[in-house]
């Protein structure tokens, strides 16, 4: 598989460098059901504002994982509002769930919304904006079904937790997605262009470690210790080096600490906190048996005790070709350059990418207007993310993410070519 690290802006710079052409009448464009895509349109815009003061009060009240209580209530009443069935608190403390049913018989769409911000930096990877993009899908879709009299169920599904909690991994163990035909959702990137791309991303492995040692006087008698921050910083050091010799789009990265450190008492107690990452959910196997080898040898080397815990695995996002196609042709035709590339890789990770191996999914990555860098994570992203121009980025995207899925409940044709392409990349990746 071929990996590519640009950023999602620098897809096309130019109209007639686009992978699909944009900006055509929309009467002229070669898309599903133009007329449904214009009743999805109109719907959307129709809840523009509405859903940006949706965001911008998610986006004023962080919280963080396993904690969305407000973005629970705000989505939840939001939707209560427009008449869909919701369940709170449904299966975690802060998921839940909306559903649309119209007429008898019908496919299930599932969608999902984020909610999640990060540790000091609030809504710094814009799940503001995914959580907003999950519920103007679920509304497009409805509108359309409802005035089309398309037969289908919409499952709108708020997922807490995908920074660092795997929240979707633990609601795909319990159930969630269950009775789901395909699923859909979308994430924003750094770049001062509209542009959104089909492409994999980086599986995961989080490791959590713990290093036991015994604690002396730092003076007295150092000789009576086993030094557990020294096992820490050897670690640190031994992936280090290791990084020297692994591949380069792959990742390791870590943070330690400690409790009751202080400078005259040799600490017998540190913590790691690792993420190892790597294009296919198989290299990250292989290279976390690598990473372990440094904490062990860490361990040898000090006389310390060390605990390694999986706390996390992450797969890599298995784009359903069908799906994408659909949704690229309709972005590009439509509201800005779209690249559907699958071989190429977006350098970050993402729960949903379990998602895409339980069923047909798809997950696009698509640019909002950022400072240099003010790339995610970074306090700039989260000024983007409040931004007009990242609202209305969303929304496009949006549109074209409804369309795909109305196909999914309306064309009985697609949604068979959906699921051989989903089972084909099953049988590729085993």
């Amino acid at each position: 598989m071929s990996v590519e690290s640009t950023p999602i802006w620098r897809l096309q710079d130019a109209r007639e460098d686009s992978q699909v052409p944009y900006g055509n009448s929309i009467d002229s464009l070669d898309i599903y059901k133009p007329e449904i895509y214009e009743t999805i349109t109109k719907e959307i815009v129709v809840e523009s504002s509405k859903l940006r003061e949706l965001s911008l009060d998610i986006h004023s009240h962080p919280e963080l994982k396993f904690q969305e209580i407000h973005a629970h209530d705000a989505l939840t009443n939001f939707l209560l509002n427009r008449g869909w069935d919701v369940k709170r608190h449904h299966l975690l403390d802060t998921a839940w769930v909306a559903t649309f049913e119209h007429g008898v018989g019908g496919k299930t769409l599932g969608i999902n919304s984020e909610m999640d911000a990060l540790p000091g930096i609030g809504h710094a990877c814009g799940h503001n904006l995914i959580a907003i993009a999950g519920v103007a899908v679920a509304l497009g879709t409805r509108a359309a079904l409802e005035k089309h009299d398309i037969a289908g169920k919409v499952i709108l599904l708020g997922t807490p937790a995908e920074e660092g909690g795997a929240g979707k991994v633990r609601l795909l163990e319990m159930g969630a997605y269950e009775g789901m035909d395909a699923c859909l959702m979308c994430h924003p990137g750094p770049g001062p262009k509209h542009g959104a791309a089909m492409r994999s991303s980086l599986a995961l492995q989080r490791l959590d470690v713990m290093y036991r040692g015994h604690t002396a006087h730092a003076a007295l008698s150092p000789w009576e210790a086993q030094n557990a921050l020294d096992a820490a910083v050897a670690a640190y050091n031994n992936i280090a080096l290791l990084r020297q010799q692994i591949k380069p789009f792959q990742r390791v990265h870590g943070v330690f600490g400690g409790q009751d450190w202080t400078a005259n008492i040799i600490p017998d107690n540190a913590t790691m906190h690792w993420y190892v990452r790597s294009n296919t959910k198989s290299e990250v196997e292989e290279l976390a048996a690598r990473v372990r080898g440094c904490f062990e040898a860490a361990a040898l080397a000090t006389g310390c005790a060390v605990e390694i815990t999986v706390t996390e695995k992450l797969d890599e996002v298995n784009q359903n070709k069908a799906l994408g196609d659909t949704f690229s042709r309709t972005y590009g035709g439509r509201s800005g350059p779209a690249e559907a590339d699958y071989g190429k890789i977006t350098p970050a990770s993402t729960d949903f990418g379990n998602i895409t191996y339980a069923l047909p999914s798809i997950h696009p990555f698509y640019s909002i207007p950022t400072l240099p860098n003010g790339g995610n994570h970074t306090a700039g992203f989260t000024a983007a993310a409040q931004s007009q121009g990242g609202h209305d980025a969303t929304l496009e995207v949006a549109k074209a993410l409804a369309l795909t899925g109305v196909r999914v409940l309306a064309d009985a044709d697609f949604l068979a070519e959906v699921k051989a392409t989903f089972e084909d990349s099953i049988r590729k990746s085993a």
